[in-house]
């Protein structure tokens, strides 16, 4: 281990995780004290000043990395992590890498030259190369709604996704539907297989087969939605009911049906997921399953300051008006 160890280094000598580290760094309490003592010792025998010094001196400022901003789903979770932010009187700086390898790397040189206290990292951007990057700068990192399962010692923020989906389905079960359409997201998102394999789960438990011929897949925005609705709507003998993975792709659904004369939710029901603002004011206000994108954003904002351990946040059906029976 040289002169300037990493938070990974320290964990290794150690043999605990980098975020019993981090919460030994941080101050936190939930560490015990045979543990607690070993990782300060080395600490101290390395010389490890980490980005900030012993909490002497504030927290200051926590960088937020999208993929991309382009729609109410960041929006929503950015409400969330200023309002935390603004609680913990750290500064909020929002980076977006849409411009791919040459605005990730503008970025890590950005952090090495300033000063971060923690980094939140959302879906795609949660990638290995900038995970290492962070790490060798000894950064607190915690991936928001990751793109896929994160290493153990990295912190993540999630929502109970598979639970959700069961919630819709079962729903439309329920109300007496059996040709039960889906519209997935894209298969290298963990949500899009946990969603899916929540519709699975709510036919499995109500002892009905699901009809996987029924099946499109979109790509989480409002044209999608239309064309997989389309599609769905044109098959020979067409859904009574089309469960889409996010809320604008379910709007784009309202499109499809509005442009074939279907009527929601006389002819055609509707589910949508994440209740994004627009879903309330859809006519007819959209049935759909809560993300709680807020207290995700505050808690990647409260565990990147080592105040939380991350977590997985319950996800809520809202019934409105674009189901009804068949």
């Amino acid at each position: 281990m040289g002169d300037r160890a990493t938070m990974a280094e320290i964990a290794q000598a150690v043999g605990v995780s980098s975020a019993t580290v981090s919460k030994v760094w941080n101050g936190r309490a939930d560490v015990s004290d045979h543990t607690r003592q070993r990782v300060e010792e080395m600490l101290r025998l390395h010389g490890y000043r980490g980005r900030r010094q012993w909490r002497s001196e504030p927290a200051g400022t926590i960088d937020v990395i999208f993929s991309e901003i382009d729609c109410a789903w960041e929006g929503e979770h950015l409400r969330g992590i200023e309002e935390a932010g603004h609680a913990a009187g750290v500064r909020i700086v929002v980076s977006s890498l849409d411009r791919g390898e040459t605005a990730r790397r503008q970025l890590v040189q950005r952090l090495r030259a300033g000063r971060t206290d923690g980094a939140i990292l959302a879906t795609m951007t949660a990638s290995g190369s900038l995970v290492k990057a962070l790490h060798r700068m000894n950064v607190p990192v915690v991936a928001l709604d990751p793109v896929c399962r994160t290493a153990g010692d990295l912190l993540s923020v999630d929502a109970a996704n598979f639970d959700g989906a069961r919630a819709a389905t079962a729903h439309l079960l329920g109300l007496g539907h059996r040709r039960i359409g889906l519209i997935a997201g894209l298969d290298e998102l963990m949500c899009s297989r946990a969603r899916r394999d929540g519709f699975l789960a709510a036919h499995d438990d109500a002892g009905v087969p699901p009809d996987l011929g029924l099946v499109e897949r979109g790509g989480f925005d409002f044209p999608s939605g239309i064309v997989a609705g389309g599609r769905l709507l044109d098959r020979s003998i067409p859904p009574t009911a089309i469960f889409a993975m996010s809320d604008l792709m379910a709007i784009g659904v309202y499109e499809a049906a509005r442009l074939r004369g279907l009527s929601v939710p006389d002819q055609l029901s509707v589910v949508g997921f994440d209740d994004l603002p627009g879903a309330r004011w859809a006519s007819p206000p959209l049935t759909t399953v809560r993300q709680p994108l807020r207290e995700m954003g505050a808690l990647a904002v409260r565990s990147a300051l080592g105040l939380a351990g991350g977590g997985v946040l319950d996800t809520r059906l809202l019934i409105r008006e674009s189901t009804a029976p068949l």
